[in-house]
């Protein structure tokens, strides 16, 4: 019996001493990319204008300048790992990357495995046209012939916001509603900001613009669990950027608004 409780004490002592291990061995990830002046962020390539590869062939985007900001404030070089929708928290938890910058939108799910900063970039859906075609409020699309996604966020948004005299031409695909805005079948085109952005990077001679905001979703920085110094590190350089105008300049110069306000 005493034997018994020896062994119950020690192993409670040793699993004790584990999580104690564990626990220090999470915390190590900011002193680690101090040390090495190096930090990994994990950015999308597949997903302009937050992150693609460009005519150089190197990665360019909102979230890869967003990771060489926060590589330049912290005094380190920045190695960028490509990561998709599918493998970027993986990455993140098997410490392949340190933080993943690739428009992670916030919910329960995703807090149970990691952990997020505050939020450094909007993702939204909106209303785009040629710079020429005047729309201050959702009033000004009344007779005005808009495109949309049949089911998409912004084909709800759009039916409760426009007045009933908008022309609302819905498409089956996102391919056919930037088509019809192309070709000139539409004067207006609601879509999400990925989706505009590439529309205006392959037809710069259409002089689209962002002009009014459907839904507004920002993007967090992902951290792994338990890094809670990383992640203080990280918020203080978002908030920095946040208070200087660079976080709206980089958001003007990738999606054509500002940051705006964005949740803490």
């Amino acid at each position: 019996m005493i034997t018994n409780k020896r062994a119950f004490i020690a192993s409670t002592i040793a699993l004790a001493s584990l999580a104690t291990t564990g626990l220090a061995t999470a915390q190590t990830a900011l002193d680690d990319v101090m040390k090495s002046k190096s930090i990994k962020i994990a950015i999308p390539t597949d997903f302009p204008p937050y992150g693609f590869v460009g005519t150089d062939l190197q990665p360019q985007g909102l979230d890869v300048d967003m990771a060489k900001l926060i590589a330049a404030k912290l005094g380190t070089k920045v190695e960028l790992v490509p990561v998709t929708s599918a493998n970027r928290i993986p990455y993140l938890q098997t410490r392949k990357a340190d933080l993943v910058i690739s428009t992670l939108g916030k919910n329960p799910e995703r807090l149970a495995v990691i952990d997020f900063t505050v939020a450094y970039s909007p993702f939204f859906q909106a209303v785009f046209a040629a710079k020429s075609l005047p729309l201050a409020s959702f009033a000004d699309l009344a007779g005005k012939s808009v495109g949309v996604t049949r089911g998409a966020i912004e084909d709800q948004e759009l039916t409760k916001l426009a007045p009933p005299t908008t022309d609302i031409k819905r498409f089956e695909d996102n391919n056919g509603t930037v088509s019809a805005f192309v070709s000139g079948q539409v004067q207006v085109i609601a879509t999400g900001a990925s989706v505009a952005g590439n529309l205006m990077a392959r037809n710069p001679q259409l002089g689209t613009e962002y002009k009014l905001l459907l839904k507004d979703s920002p993007n967090f920085i992902g951290v792994a669990k338990g890094e809670d110094a990383l992640r203080t590190k990280v918020n203080e350089v978002i908030l920095a950027a946040k208070k200087a105008g660079e976080l709206d300049v980089m958001a003007k110069k990738w999606l054509g608004r500002p940051a705006g306000t964005l949740p803490e």
